[in-house]
Order: C-alpha cells, then sequence, then structure tokens
C-alpha cells in the first residue's frame, strides 16, 4: 500500500505531463493564432492571470525560473488583453487538450473524484498560483475535469519545488542546469535545453557535483513538502490512484 510520500512520488510524472502538456498544445497554439497572441504572452497572461492584473515583478515573483526580463517583456506584451479572459482561454485549452488525450480513459471520472479532496484540503501557503488556479470552476466532463485537476496539483508542486530551490541556496538557472532527465518536465534529456527553452543567456556554467548533489536533495524535498497534500487518501485511494494515472493505452 502506497503511503503518501509514495504516492507524491509516484504520480508527480503523468500530472506533470498531463497537468502541463497542454501550454505547448496545439490548442494552445491556436489560441495565440486567434488572438494574435505570441506562444509566451499567452503562457504568461493565461497561466499567471490568475494573479490579477498587477506589476510584471509580481508575475516574476512566481515564475521563478524564467529570466525576469523575459517574463517582463512577455506579460506586458500580453496586455492586449484583459488578465481575466486570458485565464478563461487558457483554462479552456487546458480542458480541450484533456478532451483530446484523454477522452478515450475511462478512468477519468474516477481520477477526478481521487484528485478533488486532495486539491480541496491543500494548503496555498507558498503557492499563489495553485492558490488561483484552484478557484477557478472546473469543467463538468471527466476528461477535462481530471486534467484541470492535474494542472492545479502541478502548480502546487510547481511553488513549494521553486520554495526548496531557493531554500537549498541555489538559483534557478543553477537548479534548472543541474536537472537530470528524472526530473526535467516533458522528458527533456537534459537542464541546458530546458535552460535554452525557458531563454536564459548563453554560454551556461557547467554544474559542479556538490550542485548537482543539492538540486537532487531538492527534488527529495519536494516529495516529502508533497506528501501531507496526499494524506485525505485513504491506502487504497491512494494505490487506485497510482494505478489510474498509469493511463495504459491512453498514453
Amino acid at each position: 500500500m502506497a503511503d503518501p510520500r509514495t504516492t507524491a512520488v509516484q504520480v508527480k510524472a503523468p500530472i506533470g505531463q498531463y497537468g502541463g502538456g497542454f501550454m505547448v498544445s496545439r490548442e494552445a497554439k491556436a489560441l495565440c493564432e486567434e488572438h494574435g497572441l505570441g506562444p509566451r504572452e499567452l503562457y504568461f497572461r493565461g497561466r499567471c492571470g490568475v494573479l490579477g492584473e498587477c506589476h510584471a515583478d509580481v508575475v516574476t515573483s512566481v515564475a521563478v525560473f524564467f529570466p525576469a526580463a523575459h517574463v517582463e517583456e512577455s506579460w506586458n506584451g500580453g496586455r492586449k488583453m484583459h488578465v481575466e479572459r486570458a485565464v478563461e482561454l487558457y483554462a479552456e485549452a487546458c480542458r480541450q487538450w484533456g478532451r483530446r488525450k484523454l477522452g478515450g480513459h475511462d478512468g477519468c471520472a474516477r481520477i477526478a473524484e481521487l484528485l478533488e479532496p486532495v486539491v480541496a484540503q491543500a494548503s496555498p501557503v507558498g503557492a499563489p498560483l495553485f492558490a488561483g488556479w484552484r478557484a477557478v470552476p472546473l469543467p463538468d466532463d471527466p476528461p477535462a475535469r481530471a486534467v484541470q485537476l492535474m494542472h492545479v496539483l502541478r502548480e502546487l508542486r510547481g511553488g513549494l519545488h521553486a520554495n526548496a530551490v531557493l531554500a537549498a541556496g541555489l538559483d534557478p538557472l543553477e537548479a534548472t542546469l543541474a536537472a537530470t532527465h528524472d526530473t526535467t518536465p516533458f522528458g527533456y534529456a537534459d537542464g541546458v535545453t530546458i535552460a535554452r527553452f525557458f531563454t536564459w543567456p548563453e554560454p551556461y556554467p557547467t554544474p559542479g557535483p556538490e550542485v548537482v548533489a543539492r538540486r537532487a536533495e531538492v527534488e527529495e524535498t519536494t516529495d516529502v513538502l508533497m506528501a501531507p497534500v496526499f494524506s485525505v487518501l485513504r491506502d487504497s485511494e491512494s494505490d487506485e490512484l497510482i494505478e489510474l494515472l498509469r493511463f495504459g493505452h491512453a498514453r
């Protein structure tokens, strides 16, 4: 039977993949083309718009792993769209992605049923984007509902992970470059690929063994911080959730 920490470890990959995959999806691209927004303008305006209309520094404070200048340019460039509308569109991209990717997966209703109390009872402390996205209404259909809940949980882990990175004395670029295949989003093979994707200017320093070790410890710390989130589930429910999130043929 899975204890809360084991559950946190076992579900982080599928939740990260399906809760964040819509951000680089055809659905998001179509919205950019339809509304005249750059990809990163929609990303920051839509994802971080749950903070409300605010100064770019506020967005930088939660978009920890992106260079501040890039955040400012993208956030301000997206001001052509009202922030509440951007959130609505981004949420709909998430839902449409869920319907396309998991519409044939019979377990979505149960996944959503298991994740709802996890999301509802988790503390928002240290994770403002989680708090903001938790307040966004959920759709009724199971695939969209399950994926939006995964997105919300992904924001929780992301916020706690950023806190752990800073507490370990790593700066965001160091932590990015020291990431391994097991800890990178979307299956990227190395931290350099992610640093480029996040638009950090090159050349990049090579992380030393001590930095790599601290980055590995940060991942473990994040798992520990996420464990209480899943403690609301009974052992049998945790096992069921882990199995359902394997997705089988739907992956």
